[in-house]
């Protein structure tokens, strides 16, 4: 049963959730954890991440793409980004470019930082063994130990097909769909972790899917700790339509990339 402060939360929400714009970031509704979702190479979304996190103040930023080794050596002085993007050893993770994700780390300001990345081998194991497997004795708290309901599971590998080009197996599917869920779950432990530690409010750094309320991170946050008040902020680069899944979303100019499924094509 949800308790008051969540039902309180909750019914301050726009009713059923709406498009905000960039000015909206700057008042964004309270919460414990607010999960800022990008499209990771979007340069507007994490302009507009760094607009809300400096607005929001928060104690902790919890970031996708750091490992908690790589966030613990966070430099005291993040002036330089050069130095910052040295320290956290940001080369040749795969991410976009770190000058993306600066403006974050400076209107973050004084607060602790957090990572949940996966490391590959990890997921590769989720992969083959499930979710539940790799992430040890939490499992449970955060609803990996059970099986989703077959509708949720078909339509979660339906999306992961489309998202790598319907180039893949169709069976390969399950598997995507275990490593997806082990990320949402590491994301939303490093978050309960830093609210407990820092006292909050945590600002969360992570894809959109990823911040979706129906089956991402703040799914598992409100499994684990129901009390714990979450915002789910989606950015796109299109309408999402009336069953958008986050609390709150903001549509965005698309950024300029090439084709990812072009070479799927050509083969």
């Amino acid at each position: 049963m949800r308790s008051a402060i969540l039902l309180t939360f909750l019914a301050a929400m726009p009713a059923g959730a709406e498009p905000i714009s960039e000015t909206d970031l700057d008042r964004l509704p309270a919460a414990q954890v607010v999960v800022l979702g990008e499209v990771h190479d979007n340069p507007l979304h994490h302009l507009n991440q760094a607009r809300a996190v400096g607005a929001m103040r928060p104690a902790a930023v919890v970031w996708e793409m750091l490992t908690p080794d790589q966030a613990a050596r966070m430099p005291e002085d993040r002036a330089d980004p050069a130095l910052v993007e040295a320290a956290l050893g940001w080369a040749g993770t795969g991410w976009p470019d770190f000058a993306l994700y600066f403006p974050i780390v400076q209107a973050a300001g004084p607060a602790r930082h957090y990572g949940a990345a996966v490391p590959r081998p990890e997921a590769q194991r989720a992969f083959a063994e499930g979710a539940a497997a790799v992430f040890g004795a939490d499992a449970a708290r955060f609803g990996l130990d059970r099986a989703l309901e077959a509708g949720d599971q078909a339509a979660r590998e339906a999306e992961q097909f489309e998202a790598h080009c319907e180039a893949m197996p169709m069976a390969m599917m399950g598997g995507m769909v275990e490593a997806q869920r082990l990320r949402d779950a590491a994301l939303a432990r490093a978050a309960l972790q830093a609210l407990e530690e820092t006292g909050g409010p945590v600002a969360v750094i992570a894809g959109a899917g990823h911040a979706r309320r129906d089956q991402g991170m703040p799914d598992l946050m409100t499994e684990a700790a129901p009390d714990v008040t979450v915002l789910a902020l989606g950015q796109t680069e299109a309408d999402p339509g009336p069953e958008a899944p986050w609390d709150l979303w903001l549509v965005t100019a698309p950024a300029e990339r090439p084709d990812p499924c072009a070479a799927f094509r050509q083969e």
